[in-house]
């Protein structure tokens, strides 16, 4: 059984609520990452990814000095570092999200699991997971 500390990528950087949207956008460009946890000291407090700024911010006008807080998602999907990476896969299936914050069993943020890290030590797992976070979301027109 593969735990999620044998795949993820560890010393995940953080940003922290009151930084600006722009500031976010830079560590990505800076890091070649597409999401940030948000952290009050070691503590997971949301996530922010590339596409919060594209479709919550720019697209919506917000202003790049707004606190990225303002434009995060705060109800996190995360896991621990010694869970299964099956169970991490289905969890990202179902809910369909590409990264997930990993932690302690103290809570503090320990790492970031991501899509890729699964590709590089489970390709054909990868490969059913990120067909179902890929699907597309069925329109309620």
């Amino acid at each position: 059984m593969t735990k999620v500390a044998q795949v993820m990528t560890h010393d995940a950087v953080s940003i922290h609520a009151t930084d600006t949207i722009r500031q976010a956008a830079q560590m990505m460009a800076d890091l070649e990452v597409g999401s940030l946890p948000i952290c009050e000291g070691e503590e997971l407090i949301g996530t922010v990814t590339d596409r919060d700024i594209a479709v919550r911010a720019v697209a919506s006008g917000v202003d790049p000095s707004t606190p990225v807080a303002d434009i995060a998602t705060q109800h996190v999907q995360w896991c621990y570092e010694d869970d299964d990476i099956n169970e991490v896969k289905r969890k990202m299936a179902g809910r369909r999200i590409r990264r997930i914050p990993v932690l302690d069993h103290q809570k503090h943020l320990v790492g970031i699991v991501s899509l890729g890290d699964i590709a590089t030590s489970d390709g054909a797992g990868a490969a059913t997971t990120l067909k179902a976070v890929s699907r597309p979301t069925k329109s309620e027109h």
